[in-house]
């Protein structure tokens, strides 16, 4: 049986990333509707379209089982976004829900074009199994690129997900050059093998050859939430104080 959240290690946690970006000008919020969320994403000029595992006309999201996020600066204008959705894999595993295109398409038999496909090659993508956290769809606006950004993005989704859902597993897709430039480290992922998803989606004009990336959930614990009950036990006690000398 897993131990039970810490609120408010979580919320200390958040709290963290929420002022880093505060202090940069950035104020951040939270949303659950995905029509709302691909409204605004499509009025972003540079943004890739929003991928169909995070769009209701092709893989609805249960109420409780997804979430995204965005920043806007002091002129209201949207600095970054990004989103997150739970699967349930606990008969299956990310490798397979990824080569059967369920992980894009609620229904693939209606949605996917006949040449679509997904190849995984991660060896560990089978091991990704039970409640699997997935992020994805991340956007920052080119004059905010550099400054840490990439780092409070990761730690608000990190701190969101473990608090909605305490995951087996948190993952992701992402491009080599992410990896190449450094940028996936600011992400805080402790592995990362290639060959996640070799994807081609024709109506959606994608081709991919990206890293699978992810965190277990005690390494996701670890982080967000580290002082659990066995924990507690390490912590020394304080000293009675000792009485005042007249």
């Amino acid at each position: 049986m897993k131990s039970m959240v810490n609120p408010l290690n979580v919320s200390r946690f958040l709290h963290i990333y929420d002022a880093a970006a505060a202090q940069k000008g950035i104020k951040l919020s939270i949303g659950f509707d995905f029509n709302e969320y691909v409204s605004i994403t499509r009025a972003l000029p540079t943004k890739k379209q929003t991928y169909p595992n995070f769009r209701p006309d092709r893989s609805p999201i249960k109420s409780g089982e997804g979430y995204w996020m965005i920043g806007i600066d002091s002129n209201s204008e949207v600095v970054l976004v990004e989103a997150a959705r739970l699967y349930d894999l606990s008969h299956s595993n990310f490798a397979e829900h990824l080569e059967s295109l369920k992980a894009f398409y609620a229904d693939p038999a209606k949605h996917a074009h006949p040449q679509d496909r997904c190849t995984c090659r991660a060896p560990s993508a089978k091991t990704i199994t039970g409640k699997v956290a997935y992020h994805g769809d991340f956007w920052l606006r080119r004059d905010f690129r550099g400054q840490g950004l990439a780092k409070i993005m990761a730690g608000i989704l990190r701190g969101a997900s473990f608090a909605m859902w305490t995951p087996d597993f948190l993952c992701g897709l992402a491009e080599r050059w992410l990896l190449e430039k450094g940028v996936l480290a600011q992400y805080g992922y402790a592995h990362h093998e290639p060959g996640g998803s070799i994807l081609q989606l024709v109506e959606e004009d994608i081709a991919d050859d990206d890293l699978l990336v992810w965190l277990t959930g005690g390494e996701l614990r670890s982080l967000v939430d580290p002082c659990d009950r066995n924990e507690l036990a390490l912590v020394p006690r304080c000293s009675p104080a000792r009485p005042r000398e007249a």
